[in-house]
């Protein structure tokens, strides 16, 4: 009998987001990652089609980890007949039950207010999926462990192993017919403030890379001093500093840092606000799974009592209507949406305000926008001067960068089949792939959304 694996390429592919990879056998239909495209109105209009595969065949999905971008068109899988498991570490999969449940209240009430203004076309505006939606995905969740093979049929295994990036992170190693199929998920970084070195794989007949910097290396900045410049410059300025953050990780970093710059009496006891209900729900994921990141207790505690989280919508407009100099974190990184439009919808005019940047910002989004140095951004219809300081930090990015992914790949003790490269942009693919090349010499491939191919085993 031919075996064979053939791959659909459904996401993350000539792109960074929407990671989708779907594995069909004679065995079992795998599924891994389901995530949502972000960024270019084309590409987020990719996420109210159906699938271009009969999801009812699919037979478990395995999450690398838990950000948005990987579990985050899971409703819509379920929706469309998906009965199976959704199996993922313990920390992955309480990120993804509270981004699902987040997200889930975001779009029902972003779906009532654009009803309520008519700023939209859509006429009535849908949620994206609802929270009734979200929970009943969340009971076909599965916990795993990592380090450990796990049969899924005759031939067939898989394991997750550790990979940094944010708490619970995996790449996934499956075994098919003995031939062995690496998923990187994303790739952490070494020397990470909260979490440990990723592992790297030691064997891998076909290998799926990250390529989101693929084409560049993160500055060597020294994120201390330049925040505390940041910061005592707001205070001089009496403005604020509002940071767009990712609710995981990012969040969490940013809060460890400030508590300690202020301990090393580096920045005055300036209040930090963090506004993000998702954010708070991940420090308790911190909490809970405390082998997974570096934190001792007593730092967790200190560093959690150092900050103001705000609880309510109400509290919002109450920190916006504090007139101290202030430190602002909230959500989202990208500045597609969350609480952080609030804020910069009334102070991005202001010229005493600074917008920091602290991650990957993708094409299509306010974020990059905002990078590029627009004169003015839209936020429900309206457009806005920017009128204050824009500011990035890319070394604090919790992506891999070139020479990272390239050091992630080193311990492979055979030569590939063929290597894969997703989740980057056209350039960023582009360069990863002469320089893997030009590195170990491999076969690279770099395929297109809705790519399917047939690999034999």
């Amino acid at each position: 009998m031919e075996n064979f694996v053939r791959i659909n390429f459904l996401g993350a592919a000539g792109v960074v987001t929407g990671s989708k990879f779907l594995l069909e056998t004679s065995e079992k239909n795998i599924l891994i990652d389901c995530g949502v495209f972000q960024g270019l109105k084309e590409l987020r209009a990719l996420n109210w089609s159906n699938l271009p595969v009969n999801v009812k065949t699919i037979d478990v999905v395995l999450l690398t980890h838990g950000h948005l971008d990987h579990v985050g068109y899971l409703p819509r899988l379920v929706k469309q007949g998906f009965k199976g498991k959704i199996k993922g570490t313990a920390p992955t999969l309480a990120i993804a039950q509270i981004i699902l449940k987040d997200s889930a209240k975001i779009y029902e009430e972003e779906a009532k207010k654009a009803n309520k203004e008519k700023y939209t076309k859509h006429d009535p505006a849908l949620p994206f999926y609802t929270t009734y939606e979200a929970e009943k995905t969340i009971t076909q969740f599965q916990v795993e462990a990592p380090d450990k093979w796990i049969v899924l049929s005759e031939n067939i295994s898989y394991r997750f192993q550790y990979n940094g990036h944010i708490i619970g992170a995996t790449f996934i190693e499956l075994d098919i017919n003995r031939k062995r199929f690496v998923f990187s998920g994303d790739i952490g970084r070494p020397n990470d403030y909260l979490l440990d070195t990723p592992k790297k794989p030691e064997w891998a007949d076909f290998l799926f890379i990250e390529s989101t910097y693929g084409n560049r290396l993160h500055p060597n900045e020294n994120i201390e001093e330049l925040l505390s410049e940041l910061i005592n410059e707001t205070i001089h300025k009496k403005g604020n500093l509002i940071i767009p953050s990712f609710a995981v990780e990012r969040l969490q970093t940013l809060m460890y840092l400030l508590w300690k710059l202020y301990k090393k009496n580096k920045i005055p006891n300036i209040p930090v606000f963090i506004d993000s209900p998702m954010g708070n729900n991940v420090l308790e994921v911190f909490e809970r799974f405390p082998k997974w990141h570096k934190l001792s207790v007593s730092d967790y505690n200190a560093m959690c009592h150092h900050i103001n989280i705000v609880q309510s919508y109400k509290e919002t407009w109450e920190t916006i209507d504090d007139k101290r100099s202030k430190i602002v974190i909230a959500g989202s990184g990208m500045v597609t949406g969350g609480r952080v439009l609030t804020y910069l919808q009334q102070l991005i005019d202001e010229p005493s305000t600074t917008v920091l940047l602290v991650g990957y910002q993708a094409e299509g989004t306010r974020g990059r926008q905002l990078q590029e140095g627009t004169h003015e951004i839209r936020f429900f219809g309206k457009y806005y001067p920017v009128k204050a300081k824009i500011k990035s930090i890319e070394s604090l990015s919790a992506h891999a960068d070139q020479k990272d992914l390239l050091d992630w790949m080193s311990s492979i003790k055979n030569i590939p089949e063929k290597v894969y490269l997703i989740h980057g942009e056209p350039t960023a693919l582009d360069a990863f792939r002469v320089k893997i090349k030009d590195t170990y010499n491999w076969q690279v491939a770099i395929p297109k959304l809705t790519d399917v191919e047939k690999v034999m085993i």
